[in-house]
């Protein structure tokens, strides 16, 4: 998803010296990649057991990870997510390679310690599922390593857009919206559990990928920079929002239905998500970000009516 999207905007920038790492297991990712001219494309075990062959490098910017959150196999969370990032931070810093890698928002879990993307910080924030947990242990580690100076660790919102149709369970919410209002003239949301929150009031910080590609690249082009930052628009809305959105950009009246959430994620489940963006925003990130309505009428005009990708 993040990652072709990347390829796809470095090929915009003239860069096809990319080695895409992924094992290519959906024939919706290769259809993500179809469009993209890279130097090589390898599976994830291979690249790591190659890099010490590698020469020239100038950076690797890791996305992959098993990113659902209600995977509740912590062995293979801990094998896939931390492990492998770890092996892979540590070769880079070996021969002084650029090393950005995808840590989560679901890292802050229900909120209650704050969104503030301070390294110093870290200790006290408590995941709420074995996937953040993941991701926290990575950025832990890294704290205790000292290494936050060299490598860049991004906190990634709600990211939507072009190029999510392979992740099924875990796409985006408008994708499956799309899906719910093409075929049932409905959306289905969660009702709320908390009388502060009305049905579908629940709050998340929505970034469309086009400006998630941006504030990533920032960091391939600042090599100064390092440490933990959050990427997000800054803005909390809610799912009714969301909805009523993909309903205008289709030329269709909303039709919400509220529906119980079930009983296996109702205690993990976060009501209010918002990044704070001072941070990237203080060393020089000052890029305009697309609001909730841009980004979903432009996902759903130009991508999803017309069944494009980036890049075709």
């Amino acid at each position: 998803f993040l990652g072709s999207a990347l390829a796809q905007e470095l090929n915009e920038r003239g860069r096809t010296d990319l080695i895409v790492v992924d094992d290519v297991d959906h024939p919706e990712k290769e259809k993500n990649i179809a469009s993209i001219t890279y130097h090589e494309l390898i599976g994830k075990d291979a690249f790591l057991k190659n890099i010490p062959n590698l020469k020239s490098m100038e950076a690797i910017i890791h996305m992959g990870a098993c990113s659902s959150t209600t995977e509740m196999n912590q062995n293979f969370l801990t094998k896939n997510n931390y492990d492998y990032t770890r092996r892979l931070a540590t070769c880079a810093l070996e021969k002084d390679i650029r090393f950005i890698y995808a840590s989560s928002a679901a890292t802050y879990g229900n909120g209650e310690a704050g969104y503030c993307d301070d390294e110093s910080k870290l200790h006290i924030l408590k995941p709420l599922n074995p996937y953040g947990e993941s991701k926290h242990k990575l950025d832990l580690w890294a704290e205790e390593q000292g290494i936050f100076d060299r490598i860049v660790g991004l906190k990634y919102f709600n990211v939507f857009g072009p190029n999510e149709y392979h992740k099924e369970d875990m796409q985006s919410m408008v994708r499956k919206g799309f899906l719910q209002a093409r075929d049932t003239s409905k959306i289905f949301l969660f009702k709320s559990y908390r009388k502060e929150y009305e049905n579908g009031g629940q709050e998340r910080d929505f970034l469309y990928i086009k400006d998630a590609v941006k504030m990533t690249l920032f960091f391939l082009d600042h090599t100064d920079v390092g440490g933990i930052f959050n990427i997000g628009a800054g803005r909390a809305r809610n799912w009714n929002d969301l909805a009523t959105t993909i309903f205008r950009a289709m030329g269709r009246e909303p039709q919400i239905q509220y529906i119980e959430m079930p009983e296996s994620i109702r205690d993990q489940y976060q009501y209010h998500t918002c990044a704070e963006i001072k941070k990237i925003r203080d060393i020089g990130y000052t890029q305009p970000l697309s609001s909730l309505e841009e980004g979903i009428i432009d996902y759903v005009k130009n991508y999803l009516l017309p069944n494009k990708r980036l890049g075709h």
